[in-house]
């Protein structure tokens, strides 16, 4: 054993937790980069190129959570269901245990820092018996997650749009069908800028980031120095206070709101995604994570409570028949110029977050794909183009299928799933991970270099706790009995559970037999151990069982952990 311990020591393998037995080390991993080695003690040759430093990469992140345009889009479910006190003391309750989930999750990145984030974690977390089906439900309720996420950003961005063209001209009234239209045109060229070489993406990234944090500070300063009406705060008792919008108790009704907080706070695990393109990714991609979901709670508290504090009316920005919330709140206490201007850092934030989260997207497709999680399909959304070095197959594969969701624009109320959508397929597949460290691994969870140390546990706990609580009170509907219609339905349960339901059900009738959780796709050795033979592989006659063989491509291997 401890010549085992002193070859992996020599070979200069890292050490994370991996799909690979015990004993195995990637082969000639002393010729590569620290996280070129990184990367292949988990199993992985190094495809993209590393341009990402944890500045874009945090901007990536800072991105896609965009808080202004986040807040904006999801106002109809914070104040619509619980008042000002949705923005208050209720965004200060679900970021602590929104922040034990970050924070849990950047523990895992550091240790396994690969594109397939959360879904390579479950697969070795949760053993070889049971890791291809925790990897499959994982990375599916990911791939949702971000296969959701650019439509209903880009749904946001253009609601907001049309909302702009009718505050300067009140006789226009957006309809469905011009909604469809301009937000599929957002996406596409989301799709398009997507594709471009990883060095691009990334510049445009930093650029973004840097207009949504001057946005989001300026916006921060106008509301309450341009702010109309005397006088311009409201009193305490009523930024803090509960306005139920709903048919449910108080107490429900506040749970419910979080849905706002948590679709809000949920970007921050696109670093992990881009973890194979960041250099130091077991210290860069952690911080990001962290970054990222701190940043996020301090500012979005500050927006928030200045938004309760300036608030005439509730019920008049909700109803209000532009269309959109936060359109109808900066007209009912800025002046229509100021409004205006407002309403266009929030559109410009909201489109940068769009392609923020395209390019998150097509990382989770790519990384499943390479382990033939799409069954046929997965053939060619795992080529990288030779020409961009990006996954140019699976940025195109995700636009479509988000076009596709765009439909329910037509459903009346059915296009808010997507956003429950978003909040649910996260939380699952945040916390299996987490969950399944905590009850199967223990202290044998090999860390990375960062960690929670000692607040592991109760960090893990907390967000699991709080994850099985909000599932749930997700899927309620805003009324009850008599008042609930086809119209008022809270679809979240069928648009999200009918898929899950076809995954469950095709692992175990079929993909049970091929799917075996994250793929070796790089040569290593087996240190000690006595090779089979097998197709390709020449095993030296009488070979010593101190010789280093080596074997290509299995995927049967115990993961070690």
């Amino acid at each position: 054993m401890a010549a085992d311990v002193g070859d992996r020591r020599d070979s200069h393998a890292p050490a994370v937790t991996t799909v690979f037995a015990d004993g195995d080390v990637p082969d000639l991993v002393a010729e590569m980069s620290d996280d070129e080695a990184a990367l292949a003690a988990l199993g992985y040759k190094q495809e993209f190129k590393r341009e990402f430093s944890a500045w874009t990469t945090f901007a990536v992140s800072f991105a896609v959570m965009g808080l202004l345009p986040s807040i904006a889009t999801t106002m109809w479910y914070g104040l619509g269901y619980a008042g000002p006190a949705a923005n208050t003391w209720g965004w200060l309750l679900s970021v602590i245990f929104i922040l034990c989930v970050a924070a849990s999750m950047a523990e895992l990145a550091s240790s396994m820092p690969t594109s397939g984030g959360l879904y390579y974690a479950a697969a070795v977390l949760a053993g070889p018996k049971y890791g291809p089906f925790a990897a499959w439900i994982t990375g599916w309720s990911n791939w949702f997650v971000q296969v959701t996420g650019a439509p209903s950003v880009d749904y946001g961005c253009a609601a907001m749009t049309l909302a702009a063209a009718s505050i300067v001209n009140p006789d226009y009234i957006p309809t469905n069908y011009q909604t469809f239209l301009l937000t599929v045109l957002i996406m596409l060229t989301h799709a398009c800028i997507s594709s471009m070489p990883t060095l691009w993406i990334a510049n445009f990234n930093s650029v973004g980031t840097t207009i949504n944090l001057l946005c989001l500070l300026i916006v921060i300063i106008i509301i309450p120095t341009a702010a109309m009406g005397d006088p311009k705060f409201q009193p305490n008792e009523f930024a803090w206070g509960i306005q139920n919008g709903t048919d449910w108790p108080d107490g429900i009704a506040v749970l419910m709101s979080f849905l706002s907080i948590i679709w809000t706070m949920s970007g921050y695990d696109a670093s992990f995604h881009l973890a194979e393109e960041c250099s130091n990714a077991a210290i860069a991609t952690p911080r990001s994570i962290v970054m990222t979901a701190g940043s996020g709670s301090v500012l979005g508290f500050v927006l928030n409570t200045l938004i309760a504090y300036t608030i005439k009316d509730v019920d008049e920005v909700i109803n209000s028949d532009l269309g959109q919330p936060f359109a109808a709140y900066v007209v009912q206490v800025l002046p229509q110029k100021v409004a205006l201007a407002v309403l266009a850092m929030t559109i410009v934030c909201a489109y940068s977050m769009g392609q923020g989260c395209m390019v998150a997207a097509s990382r989770v497709c790519f990384a499943y794909a390479r382990d033939d999680c799409f069954g046929a399909a997965s053939g060619p959304l795992k080529r990288v183009n030779r020409r961009t070095l990006t996954p140019v197959n699976a940025v195109w594969f995700n636009t479509c299928i988000g076009v596709l969701l765009l439909l329910l624009i037509f459903g009346g109320a059915a296009i808010d799933a997507i956003f429950s959508i978003g909040a649910i397929a996260a939380f699952v597949a945040f916390t299996v991970p987490i969950f399944l460290k905590i009850a199967l691994v223990g202290n044998r969870f090999r860390r990375g270099p960062w960690h929670l140390g000692p607040a592991s546990l109760p960090s893990g706990l907390a967000a699991c706790a709080f994850v099985l609580l909000m599932l749930p009170i997700l899927c309620f509907p805003s009324v009850t009995g008599d008042d609930l219609t086809l119209d008022e339905m809270n679809w979240t349960v069928l648009v999200y559970g009918a898929p899950m339901f076809f995954i469950i059900f095709w692992f175990f009738i079929d993909a049970h037999k091929w799917f075996k959780g994250p793929k070796i796709n790089i040569e290593h050795r087996m240190l000690h151990q006595q090779l089979p033979s097998m197709d390709g592989v020449q095993v030296p006659a009488g070979g010593s069982g101190k010789d280093s063989d080596i074997e290509r491509g299995s995927t049967s291997k115990a993961p070690s952990i």
